[in-house]
């Protein structure tokens, strides 16, 4: 049996009442055992600022620590404008500074994108992977997971209702879970 893998999932959205939160915390209930899935949250997250790195903000720093300390990274995404919003990319940006010492690097990844639309924030999904393209993330290509018609996808307790997306889930993160163990860096 795998060993636990600490997977640090960011949500894109800070509503309360998210259906990408509420995603996240449904994949945690369902994740396969080697998975363990903790939400790590980048709304108190202050902007990124240059100025800022050789003396970081408290919340940056222990947010960037965190990632650096988690096994893989799964990214739950909404669509703002073709792209992700501001708040996940500004958490990309703290995590990855500066040059040289991201936190990202070879860190094994993947993304899911969640949307009411019946597209599933493809245009967010994709744009988030050229960023990781570029930190170094090694990111799961299949299957990819575009989760639309999210107003009608969760029951009153926030469980994935439909049984034919909780299974397509249930087989993503198997897939994440051989993806980290095939990517994951080796110590030493």
């Amino acid at each position: 049996m795998a060993a636990t893998r600490n997977v640090a999932v960011l949500v894109g959205s800070l509503r309360k009442d998210s259906f990408n939160r509420k995603l996240a915390m449904a994949l945690k209930t369902i994740a396969p055992a080697p998975l363990a899935l903790e939400i790590v949250e980048i709304g108190q997250l202050p902007l990124y600022n240059q100025d800022d790195d050789a003396n970081p903000p408290p919340a940056s720093a222990t947010f960037k620590k965190r990632i650096a300390e988690s096994d893989a990274v799964l990214f739950v995404t909404p669509e703002y404008n073709r792209s992700v919003p501001g708040v996940l990319k500004n958490a990309i940006d703290i995590a990855s500074r500066p040059y040289g010492k991201s936190a990202w690097d070879g860190k094994p990844g993947a993304v899911i994108s969640v949307s009411p639309g019946a597209i599933g924030a493809f245009g967010a999904n994709h744009h988030l992977r050229q960023s990781l393209v570029f930190l170094n993330v090694p990111t799961m290509t299949q299957p990819e997971a575009y989760i639309g018609g999210a107003g009608d996808l969760f029951d009153d307790h926030g469980a994935i209702k439909k049984p034919e997306t909780k299974q397509f889930l249930e087989k993503f993160l198997a897939a994440f879970a051989h993806w980290i163990e095939k990517t994951a860096k080796t110590p030493g």
